[in-house]
């Protein structure tokens, strides 16, 4: 669907003031509901089958960020997590480690630890997550500390309010910031809560603001809300980074989160990647699942394929 946006050029005094931005951001192509609601429906018939299918289950789990992010979470459960992002299937070693674990900041030593040698990265929610809701000098300690103790990536939750509220220049402000505070260690992928920000021309709006503040991915959501990823809202912000790439030269990564929880809803989404975004997003550097329980469907399907049958209720760890 055509998603044209403003040469790069445009984007050198867009936020001048709030009024600039805000003259920027409306002015972006309005979205197609029924097209682009269609277009996901479309793309997610696709039939993927025995090697492709095999190729796509081993870079799915390789781009999941497994999950914790519970007030009773331990020091024990997320070493048992760094653990199962190591080692996914621990009677094969052939499968591939997940991408990252993500974890609330004071568990990101612990995490540290759990990964240590292996590749997978340490993310940790930050910014007062999910509700964002605490002055930005809290949200700023926040990442700080998470920094500190040895996060490779910073996942932040915008303002929503003052998004919705029209106070562009803030929810700007405010990722910059928060992108200085990560240092060049690490990553910052900004969540939008795709779920709270009502209509598809305010996702297009959000992702645009987030990439000109300087994020490195675009998340849709916290996972604790009603609505989460969705195959159109992920592939309206697909469209967003290819566009944001084709003017400006800069690639900006995608995470869809919540609600993802079975092998044949990944593959949906990879194929959205590749028919939307392009080859190049099919590595974990750019595009990410937050989940916890997919894995463990990825794993069980990928045994299927191996032998034939599916593994009994034992196979896979409760998370």
């Amino acid at each position: 669907m055509p998603t044209t946006a403003p040469p790069a050029h445009a984007l050198a005094d867009v936020t001048a003031s709030d009024s600039t931005l805000r003259r920027f951001l409306h002015g972006l192509p309005g979205v197609d509901t029924v097209g682009l609601e269609a277009r996901a429906t479309s793309l997610g018939t696709r039939s993927i089958k025995t090697t492709a299918k095999a190729y796509a289950i081993d870079l799915a789990i390789s781009m999941v960020d497994l999950t914790t992010l519970e007030g009773a979470d331990t020091p024990g459960k997320v070493r048992a997590l760094g653990a199962k992002a190591v080692h996914p299937d621990p009677t094969d070693r052939t499968a591939p480690t997940t991408a990252a674990v993500c974890v609330y900041p004071d568990m990101v030593a612990v995490a540290k630890e759990a990964v240590a040698g292996s590749g997978v990265k340490v993310a940790s929610v930050a910014t007062a997550f999910p509700a964002g809701r605490a002055a930005l000098d809290v949200k700023l300690a926040d990442v700080r500390d998470a920094v500190a103790a040895g996060a490779d990536e910073i996942d932040m939750v915008i303002d929503r309010g003052a998004f919705l509220a029209g106070k562009y220049l803030k929810v700007y402000d405010e990722i910059v910031a928060v992108k200085e505070a990560c240092g060049t260690s690490a990553r910052l992928k900004v969540i939008f809560e795709t779920g709270e920000l009502s209509t598809y021309d305010n996702i297009r709006r959000a992702s645009w603001l987030g990439m000109i503040a300087g994020a490195d991915f675009i998340k849709t959501s916290t996972g604790k809300v009603a609505v989460n990823a969705t195959p159109a809202n992920t592939l309206l912000m697909l469209e967003a980074v290819r566009d944001f790439r084709a003017q400006t030269g800069i690639q900006v990564g995608v995470k869809p989160a919540g609600g993802i929880r079975t092998t044949k809803d990944a593959i949906k989404f990879l194929v959205l990647v590749n028919e939307t975004a392009g080859q190049d997003w099919l590595d974990n550097h750019w595009f990410r699942f937050g989940a916890s329980s997919l894995l463990n469907d990825l794993l069980m399907q990928r045994q299927k394929l191996a032998t034939g049958r599916y593994s009994g209720p034992d196979y896979v760890t409760v998370d």
